[in-house]
This record gives structure tokens, sequence and C-alpha cells, in this order.
């Protein structure tokens, strides 16, 4: 009597249901992607050289506690009012002779920034904060220096700063490039970005 051959169990479709059910885990999961803000370290300074000195009336003391609760020159403030201070102290202009500001639309008052090439935010906080409102006052003073460069770009070159930036990563961008770059750098150079970090207390 013949030995029958046990039958093969074809596989083929197997493989085709296995890819299929890839391409709809793939398509159908969300990826968590981490929250920040994107900076640029600076150079490390040799040991010899002294610090700038600053006039305190030129320094924005942003503090933040383990409570996350917000001191503004050292006066409780709302997350939402902290652009607009930020912007009334970088946009002051109370500087007189080669310290005034010629573009400057503050109110010029004596006792606050003298000009926006002078002024630091410094931002303190403690290590228990809570990360979310580190980053939200981040991105609050990072908007401060975004509207009046977008203020400045505007009544120079007829458009935003954010847009000249997004022209310059442009490859499709049929404008000079090197000239944009040289009308973002000068509007930088306006409102320079100074934003210190001072060590985070315990």
């Amino acid at each position: 009597m013949a030995r029958r051959s046990a039958p093969e169990v074809n596989a083929g479709s197997m493989a085709d249901i296995a890819f299929l059910l890839l391409i709809f885990f793939l398509v159908t999961t969300t990826i968590e992607t981490d929250s920040g803000i994107s900076r640029k370290l600076p150079p490390p300074q040799e040991e010899n050289i002294e610090p700038p000195i600053l006039k305190q009336k030129n320094i924005f003391v942003v503090e933040l506690n383990k409570n996350n609760d917000l001191l503004v020159e050292e006066v409780p403030m709302e997350l939402k009012d902290l652009r607009e201070a930020a912007i009334k102290f970088l946009d002051n202009g109370g500087g007189q002779g080669v310290e005034a500001c010629t573009f400057c639309q503050g109110v010029k008052d004596p006792s606050s920034s003298d000009n926006p090439t002078k002024a630091v935010i410094s931002l303190r906080n403690n290590r228990e904060t809570n990360y979310s409102a580190y980053i939200a006052v981040q991105n609050e003073l990072v908007a401060a220096y975004t509207t009046l460069r977008n203020r400045e770009a505007n009544r120079l070159f007829g458009k935003s700063f954010v847009q000249m930036e997004k022209e310059l990563k442009d490859v499709n961008y049929s404008g000079n490039k090197e000239s944009l770059k040289e009308d973002i750098k000068k509007v930088q150079l306006m409102f320079p970005e100074k934003l210190s970090e001072a060590e985070p207390k315990k």
C-alpha cells in the first residue's frame, strides 16, 4: 500500500497578511515626540576673560519657583502677561547719547533698559520646577523677541522675520539668499536674543 504524503501548508498568504499588518500598525501608531526648544550653546569661554559689566536696569529677572509660580522683577505675574512685559522691557529705549535707540517704540523709562542691544533677560528656575512650566516660560520669552523682530522686518523689508527665515530654508526660493541672510542678520542685531539662564536653585 502506497504511503500518502502529508499536504504542505502554503505560507505565502501568511507572509502577505503579516506585511499588511505591519503596514497597518506603522500607519495607525502615533509616535510621541519630546517637547523642547532648540538652543545653540555658546562656545567655551577662556577662564581669564572678565565678564562684561551690566547695569542692573538692563537685566530683566524672571524667576520660576518649585510651585511653578512666576516672579518677574520680584513681582508675581501670570504667564499670559509675561510676553508683553518682556516686550516692554526690550523695546523701552531709555538710553541717552551713544546708548540711545532710534527704532524703539517704548516709553523710554530711564529706570528700564537703555537699548535692546544692552538688554538681557535672566531666567532662574528651581530644580523642582515642572518642565512644562519651564518650557512655557521659555516660549513666551522667545516669542517676545520674535514679535519685535517681526515688527522691524515688516517696517524695513515689508515682510515678517518669520517669513524671511522660512524663505531662507526654502530650497525653491527664487530670490537672492545672500541678500536675505544679510537682511535677517540686520534684524537680529537690532534685537539680539540675550537670554541668560542661571544655575537652578535647590
